[in-house]
């Protein structure tokens, strides 16, 4: 069993995947458009004209998926509570990774050591997803 997040960008779900690749090195596993589902939608689920927007995307990172959606094309995407953990190899990695999520983003927590990792910081990235960026200890 495992769990994977998905995520509803809310109408900016191929915007979040173009800056996933460039940030994160992400590849799109698979993408669906809302006209190409061999269903209609039901009534009132999406609003007019949305007909090219996401409707499933699968999106790998490193060793996860990462699935996604715009949602309900609603606007402006909500995410609380929450927050993606992201490994990084080194200080020099986790410096470029956080970096790139940081642009257009707000930093929580810069970068710095902590009792629980030599590089660890928080931050949430222009759509508002919140990453925590760790060097892992070790031994």
């Amino acid at each position: 069993m495992q769990i994977q997040p998905y995520l509803f960008f809310e109408g900016r779900c191929e915007e979040a995947i173009e800056f996933y690749k460039k940030a994160l090195g992400a590849k799109v596993e698979m993408l669906m458009r809302i006209k190409d589902s061999p269903e209609p939608p039901p009534p009132g689920m999406h609003p007019p004209g949305s007909e090219n927007k996401v409707m499933h995307a699968s999106v790998r990172i490193g060793a996860a998926t990462l699935m996604a959606s715009d949602g309900r094309c609603q606007g402006k995407p909500r995410f609380q509570g929450f927050s993606l953990s992201l490994d990084a190899q080194d200080e020099v990695q986790a410096k470029r990774l956080f970096g790139a999520l940081a642009e257009g983003g707000q930093v929580q927590m810069p970068l710095g050591k902590t009792f629980f990792s030599p590089c660890f910081g928080m931050v949430a990235d222009r759509f508002g997803v919140s990453w925590m960026v760790i060097v892992p200890a070790k031994g």
